[in-house]
């Protein structure tokens, strides 16, 4: 069977938490789309990962019509993956990719690219993601990129929606003891969870009575707190703010930008969130430092600028791209 959508994309944008998938015509037509749970190559193996993601495919196949078969389902496969940090990773991915025989071409790169190419009209600029944790990437037309390992303090790393509930336990617990000034956070992060102390919440932690995974709900507690007023949280937030300008700045000034016009593409779950006491100090950060450089928080899904890239690869008409944003676009309040 040849390609069954010629000059076709099938774009990926993979996270910790969901991936997703859009099947994409020549022309820029949305096809199929899918969603499932969390990328984990790095748990699984990149094989594993990899097969893990065929039902979605199929799915996104069906609703075009369409079904897996013999031979290539489209000509590119463009994939932005969460723990594709390093070249030797991506390698393995593409290889896995190629070996399921989805499409003619296999594109691998980092998922912080699909946010930023989802950003901007043209594969240039920078983008910095604070989720679950925080990422950078720069690209320019050449191909030229800026990138970070991005593996947490192994690498230099601060900052994140992990990181900011530990930091709101830490200070809260600082503030409980002594050790520490005071802050609302003592008296918030209880209240929250409905137990009467801070050490009544630890406890519950400790001895599995509250599951682990719900410590991360102190962040937006952080924010809370931080949009009250509170010296503590707020300490938190400049650092975070900070440590998001730190690495564009960075990206800027290896690809060359930081005196150019050029978007600073912001995205992830903590930066999307509406947190305007974080988003504001990185606006302002960023008019001190690179003043040329506007900041843009995304407002359509990472997929976008996965297909995007993929429709870059396969030299697509501008027409094409302007089709697929169409199909994204926010429907005007009214």
């Amino acid at each position: 069977m040849g390609v069954t959508v010629p000059g076709g994309v099938l774009a990926f944008d993979a996270g910790n938490s969901k991936t997703d998938v859009a099947l994409v015509a020549a022309d820029g037509t949305v096809l199929g789309m899918a969603r499932g749970g969390g990328f984990e190559p790095q748990v699984v193996g990149a094989d594993a990962a990899i097969a893990g993601l065929e039902p979605l495919v199929a799915a996104a196949a069906a609703e075009a019509g369409l079904a897996l078969g013999a031979g290539p389902l489209v000509q590119q496969i463009s994939a932005c993956l969460a723990n594709a940090d390093m070249p030797i990773e991506e390698e393995r991915l593409a290889a896995a990719f190629e070996a399921r025989g989805w499409a003619e071409s296999v594109y691998v790169t980092n998922d912080t690219f699909a946010l930023l190419r989802s950003g901007v009209d043209e594969p240039r600029g920078v983008a910095v993601v604070c989720g679950a944790g925080i990422n950078c990437s720069g690209l320019l037309p050449d191909g030229r990129t800026a990138r970070f390992t991005a593996l947490g303090k192994l690498t230099g790393d601060w900052g994140g929606g992990a990181q900011l509930a530990e930091e709101a336990f830490y200070s809260a617990s600082r503030a409980e003891d002594g050790r520490g000034p005071a802050t609302a956070l003592l008296t918030a992060i209880p209240a929250y969870f409905g137990l009467p102390s801070l050490t009544a919440v630890i406890e519950a932690f400790h001895f599995g009575e509250l599951p682990a995974d719900r410590q991360l709900e102190a962040g937006p507690v952080l924010f809370q707190v931080a949009a009250a007023g509170d010296a503590v949280a707020l300490g938190v937030i400049q650092q975070q703010a900070e440590e998001i300008v730190a690495m564009a700045l960075s990206a800027l000034r290896r690809l060359e930008l930081l005196d150019e016009p050029v978007t600073v593409v912001l995205g992830g779950g903590v930066l999307t969130a509406g947190h305007s006491v974080l988003v504001d100090r990185v606006v302002q950060l960023l008019a001190s430092a690179a003043p040329k450089a506007v900041p843009r928080v995304v407002d359509v899904p990472p997929v976008v600028g996965a297909a995007l890239l993929g429709l870059d690869h396969t030299a697509a008409d501008p027409a094409a791209q302007a089709q697929l944003r169409s199909a994204f676009a926010p429907t005007p309040a009214g």
